[in-house]
């Protein structure tokens, strides 16, 4: 929000300088973020008209003017600029004036012909940022006078920075009255005059958007001039304000939004036909917009619409057919509210971002649109003439916001700001901020006005003693109490401590937005339970992550994209699933790409590869102590993996995650090569661990055999590894695949794997009856369950 201070001090009375003001208004919340000072030391410069201007004799793109400066003699300038031309008023610097930015205007000769002075743009002025040509000045400005004088200069263009609670002070008036309550002051502020009708047109309004568009009132003013100028200190003041003069007739409307806060529109009366209704859009309907976009709307949006199409995006945007050109005769104004959840999100939906978007989603006063429509009504008249016809109104009462009293207890404010402000002083505030106030035995009932959304309970109304009365006035105290230290649970493997451990292998951590694009989740293949947003920051920010994987691997691919060849990172967040509410999972994802050690001499380079993946996993399973729960099984993938180099990850027969190799077709969708690895473990089982345990050494030795057998391709390691482990139970220590072997000797469909088997017993040394006799044992079981036999 950016106001004039010269604007802001004839609304209110200010007894302070710009420091304290632009210091007030900071620490009562209203936070300055930018101060742009204009028209400084402008001493010297006039108001000027130019009376002739030739081309240059030696120079194409220099005009040598006459210029009359209200001196008697008309003086002979030398300008460039492209706007230059004879019957013009532009602002003068005369010889011996200083603009701002240290520029001393001096007689010069340019190019032969002697120059005694200076016509400036506004950005040589400081008033502006335009610098395409000569500042031009309305025909009725008075040659001679000095332009600060004539623009009200100095002044400071101050650029707000307001919470969105604060949707009141999105306009002068609403700023002043803070600044009334914290300079002890008065704002100046009176009703607009009832503009008397002089006309009878009339056109029906009909409100068919529920509570959604609770008041519309309009009014047609006939016969305007088109082509009346907008008045220099209006054109100013929305300069000032940060908005571009346009016409006439959007000028006012977009003035009285920045007076009052209340967002108006104007249309062509004549391209209107029959009533406004203010509707929900239909599905599929399309409006083109004043910015000549197209938008698509849907039953989600409230429209302004006549008899047969729509015409503006209620609370956003006018449309192009309907808008005000310069053959307007008849306008036909609008004034309305509209609730804050049926704007929000609509304009970002559509790419836009406007003026009156941002006012309608905070907020703006139910009450304000008689009050905006009477005040723009008198400008138009005073500026461009016409005959006003009757306000015409369509207002649902029940469903418009009503004010309620919130009780304030002397106690409370006490003990929430740790010192007693005076009853007298608390009253003061209420009522300079515009509140209704009644003294209670313990403490005050205070009525917000309309225009004040965030007032709605006691905390509230502490704030605003708190703002005005002064933050800087309260005392300073530590807080007291005692703090209760929480032991990790030794149970549980932390998640730094987890970080760490990965970092430590050599992964990087990654942070990402936990919004996903659909279309993104639709190319990996997520379809179901998935949460998206009523309000999205963008369309490629619409859907809460399922996984963390589409974002970890667009890191990844970025990474790539920038010259760097090994990537290896992890996350560690939540995904998100439908429920009621919405199921929120910790987890962990891990994605790599490109050789599986970094350059060195040692060994040869090698792509990463499924194992590699694989090994990670193994190494945080065996950090928590109890591997033997957890298996790797080949069916039931996901999509997004490789279907013969990727696996589902179990804890005690549950599915806790995937790893593998990414699916081909995905990884050149997203222009990956084939080497990149993904994994995804739900967190909680990963952090949970064994106990240490203290065991002794072991005083007998352990026997090894070493065992191939011959197992169908479908069988798989895990499969193997169970049934040997359960057959021999305490017997068998450590179980170790070392080879795999398909080919000569071995029959087509089957595949042998040799392995060793570690045996061991606490209480006696084994024999070799008793280590051939476990061998036996676990090839029955083998031959039974995996439809296996012994090699050789």
């Amino acid at each position: 929000m950016k106001l004039s201070e010269n604007w802001l001090r004839e609304v209110v009375e200010i007894d302070a300088d710009h420091a304290a003001l632009v210091h007030a208004l900071t620490m009562a919340g209203l936070e300055v973020e930018a101060v742009t000072r204009l028209g400084e030391a402008l001493d010297g410069v006039v108001v000027a008209q130019i009376v002739s201007a030739e081309k240059h004799p030696q120079a194409d793109r220099l005009r040598v003017c006459q210029v009359d400066a209200g001196q008697g003699t008309p003086l002979t300038i030398v300008c460039g600029a492209p706007n230059a031309r004879a019957g013009i008023r532009v602002p003068l610097a005369t010889v011996g004036a200083r603009l701002p930015g240290g520029v001393h205007i001096k007689a010069a000769r340019l190019r032969g012909i002697e120059s005694f002075g200076m016509l400036c743009s506004a950005k040589e002025l400081g008033v502006d940022t335009d610098a395409s040509g000569l500042l031009e000045l309305p025909a009725d400005a008075p040659v001679g006078t000095a332009l600060a004088a004539y623009l009200h200069l100095p002044d400071a263009s101050i650029e707000l920075s307001l919470t969105p609670n604060r949707a009141d002070c999105l306009c002068v008036h609403g700023v002043a009255y803070d600044v009334a309550a914290l300079f002890d002051s008065r704002v100046k502020v009176a009703e607009p005059p009832t503009v008397p009708v002089t006309a009878d047109a009339r056109r029906g309004i009909r409100l068919e958007a529920g509570s959604d568009a609770p008041r519309y009132l309009g009014r047609i003013v006939s016969g305007i001039d088109p082509t009346a100028a907008t008045p220099e200190w209006m054109v100013e003041r929305l300069r000032r304000g940060g908005v571009r003069p346009i016409s006439a007739v959007v000028d006012i409307t977009n003035y009285v939004m920045l007076e009052l806060g209340q967002p108006m529109h104007a249309f062509d009366n004549a391209a209107l036909a029959g009533d406004i209704v203010v509707r929900h859009a239909h599905a599929g309907e399309t409006l083109k917009l004043l910015d000549g976009s197209e938008a698509a709307l849907d039953e989600g949006f409230v429209v302004v619409a006549d008899e047969h199409q729509a015409l503006a995006v209620a609370g956003i945007m006018g449309g192009l057919d309907s808008r005000v050109t310069d053959a307007t005769r008849d306008v036909f104004l609008e004034a309305a509210h509209f609730a804050p959840a049926a704007i929000m999100g609509r304009a970002r939906k559509l790419g836009l971002h406007t003026d009156a978007s941002h006012r309608f989603e905070r907020g703006v006063d139910p009450e304000l649109p008689r009050r905006a429509l009477e005040r723009a009504t008198a400008l138009l008249l005073a500026v461009a003439g016409g005959q006003a016809g009757p306000v015409l109104a369509a207002e649902n009462l029940a469903d418009l916001p009503r004010p309620r009293p919130v009780t304030l207890r002397r106690a409370r404010l006490r003990r929430v700001l740790g010192v007693a402000v005076d009853d007298v002083e608390v009253a003061r505030i209420f009522t300079a901020l515009g509140m209704q106030v009644e003294t209670l035995a313990e403490g005050w009932r205070v009525i917000a006005p309309s225009r004040r959304f965030d007032i709605e309970r006691e905390e509230d109304l502490i704030e605003e003693v708190a703002r005005i009365h002064g933050y800087d006035q309260l005392p300073t105290a530590s807080p007291g109490g005692a703090l209760t230290v929480v032991p990790d649970p030794e149970a549980r493997i932390g998640e730094h401590a987890l970080r760490e451990q990965l970092a430590a292998r050599g992964w990087f951590e990654a942070v990402n937005l936990s919004f996903v694009a659909a279309e993104s989740l639709a190319r990996w293949g997520f379809s179901e339970r998935l949460v998206a947003l009523a309000n999205p920051l963008s369309a490629d920010l619409a859907v809460m992550r399922p996984s963390l994987l589409p974002g970890l691997v667009e890191a990844l691919r970025r990474n790539r994209a920038r010259q760097q060849d090994r990537v290896r990172l992890f996350e560690v967040a939540r995904v998100f699933a439908a429920g009621d509410p919405p199921v929120e999972t910790p987890s962990l994802a891990m994605v790599a790409g490109g050789t599986a050690r970094a350059e060195q001499w040692g060994e040869a380079t090698r792509p990463l590869d499924f194992y590699d993946i694989k090994g990670e996993l193994d190494a945080l399973l065996a950090w928590g102590g109890e591997p033997a729960r957890w298996a790797v099984h080949a069916d039931n993938l996901p999509p997004w993996l490789h279907p013969g180099r990727g696996a589902r990850v179990t804890r005690d027969g549950a599915a806790v995650g995937y790893f593998g190799t990414l699916h081909p077709q995905l990884a050149k969708a997203l222009d990956l090569g084939p080497d990149v690895q993904v994994l995804e473990l739900a967190l909680e089982p990963l952090l949970t661990r064994r106990l240490p345990k203290a065991e002794p050494v072991a005083r007998f030795p352990s026997v090894r055999r070493d065992v191939a057998v011959e197992v169908p391709e479908t069988v798989t390691w895990s499969q193997v590894d169970d049934v040997v482990r359960r057959t021999l139970g305490s017997a068998l220590k450590e179980l170790r695949l070392f080879d795999c072997y398909r080919g000569k000797g071995v029959e087509a469909g089957r595949k042998s794997l040799a392995m060793g088997l570690i045996l061991q017993e606490h209480s006696r040394t084994l024999t070799d009856t008793d280590a051939d006799g476990c061998v036996q044992r676990a090839i029955a079981a083998l031959e039974q369950a995996c439809k296996a036999k012994l090699r050789g």
